[in-house]
């Protein structure tokens, strides 16, 4: 079995991403905002949990859009961060306990597809007339509703993940020749070549399928999928389809590649951190959050520990055409039998997705918006000044399709990873496709 060095990931572990599942335990912060708990002048406090969706995880950021929410509304606005690693056991908790927040910030993964499929969750539709359904992608729209129509997630930004390649490292193997670094993109044959030019000059694993849990696993599903057009859905989102031979013979080859490893040793976030320090030479678990300021640690966008170069790819497809794997975050409210708390929730989520203050959301998201005007204030020049989201920006036209949406969402992620940990121990590629595609449906009901 192909090994990365353990003690070189506790080296760097220190600067792994929360983004693809690392992170502290939650916190809380009342700040400037919070330290009335008597609420603003209309008398109402609000309590809002949010995941570490960019600088809406630091608390600076957010308090001073609390600040400026509660100069405009009176409303307070109490914060919660939490941690993906354990954010849905609070969440889940807080529901069962009936101590839910009034607010949360996440995707329609944990918004739409499991809390509000349960019923936890306000139906937001009367917030969208028709120029704000006119306005918002209509991929993220969709993503955000429920199969019933009701709207449970109100959406705020949107990014396409990738995967990441140390330039600079290609370049010295002789490996850049295959990159279409005009485009990000490359094809599956150029994608195996390169792969072999980069282990003869290396020697050692370039590129590890991490499989010690579900975190950045957004990654290794698209470079499964895209490698030779395999799906993880069906269209409708109601049948999990990696069973597909396309599938099984990129999971295969991946197996065969001396450049690729198979390691149950790391999540996303560990192989962010072997990649950052150089020891590996593409992450899997990427996008554009990394790219800005890779494990935050302020050495500057697109630099490595070292100052090496970090371009943004596409996952390699047969025809160059990826279909990435899209991340939409936005706001959802839990229904607490409060009608007063849920219209202060409402005018919340208003003013940070559909008005002039939707600039600085969507700045501290540090993604793209759903929307190109916000109530007359223009959203498409956002980024207009930023260098590294306009090349970032190439990557957009080739977001995929959003099935995180399909019935047994938390128990396919699962299984997907325990599937990848037995193609390592066993070799035995298709057996354990069948196997654990076969849980993921059962969990979905077929």
């Amino acid at each position: 079995m192909k090994k990365i060095l353990a003690f070189v990931l506790a080296l760097t572990m220190s600067f792994a991403l929360v983004s693809c599942g690392g992170g502290a335990g939650s916190t809380s912060s009342t700040g400037s905002t919070g330290s009335n708990t008597t609420g603003g002048k209309d008398g109402t406090t609000l309590t809002l949990w949010t995941y570490p969706v960019g600088e809406w995880g630091k608390e600076e950021t957010v308090n001073k859009l609390m600040d400026d929410f509660k100069a405009e509304t009176g409303i307070t606005v109490k914060v919660e961060y939490l941690a993906y690693a354990d954010g849905d056991d609070k969440v889940n908790t807080a529901l069962a306990g009936g101590n839910a927040p009034d607010l949360i910030l996440e995707g329609p993964e944990r918004l739409v597809a499991n809390w509000g499929d349960k019923g936890y969750m306000v139906d937001l539709s009367d917030l969208l007339d028709d120029a704000d359904k006119a306005d918002i992608n209509a991929a993220a729209l969709d993503a955000c509703t429920h199969t019933s129509g009701a709207v449970y997630e109100y959406p705020l930004v949107m990014t396409a993940h990738c995967m990441g390649i140390n330039l600079d490292a290609f370049k010295e193997a002789g490996a850049d020749k295959y990159l279409d670094l005009e485009n990000h993109t490359w094809t599956t044959e150029d994608f195996k070549a390169a792969m072999t030019a980069m282990y003869d000059h290396f020697g050692t694993n370039v590129g590890a399928v991490y499989c010690g849990g579900q975190g950045g696993d957004q990654g290794t599903r698209a470079l499964v999928n895209n490698l030779y057009g395999g799906t993880f859905t069906n269209p409708e989102h109601t049948v999990y389809t990696w069973d597909d031979p396309k599938n099984v013979q990129a999971l295969q080859d991946l197996y065969d590649m001396d450049a690729i490893a198979y390691d149950p040793s790391l999540q996303g976030g560990d192989e962010i951190a072997l990649f950052y320090n150089e020891t590996l030479k593409m992450a899997f678990c990427w996008n554009i959050q990394q790219q800005l300021n890779p494990n935050g640690a302020d050495t500057g966008a697109n630099k490595t520990l070292n100052g090496q170069t970090i371009v943004p790819m596409a996952f390699p497809s047969e025809d160059g055409k990826a279909a990435l794997q899209g991340g939409i975050w936005g706001f959802g409210i839990f229904d607490n039998g409060d009608d007063a708390k849920i219209d202060a929730a409402k005018t919340f989520i208003k003013y940070m997705c559909d008005s002039a203050a939707t600039v600085d959301a969507v700045k501290a998201a540090t993604f793209f918006p759903v929307r190109s005007d916000a109530e007359g204030t223009d959203l498409s020049t956002v980024w207009a000044d930023n260098e590294v989201m306009n090349e970032y920006s190439k990557l957009m036209p080739y977001l995929g399709d959003y099935y995180q949406v399909t019935a047994g969402w938390a128990e396919a992620r699962t299984a997907w990873w325990n599937m990848l940990q037995e193609v390592n121990s066993s070799g035995d590629v298709a057996a354990a496709v069948e196997n654990f595609c076969g849980q993921a449906n059962a969990a979905a009901g077929k």
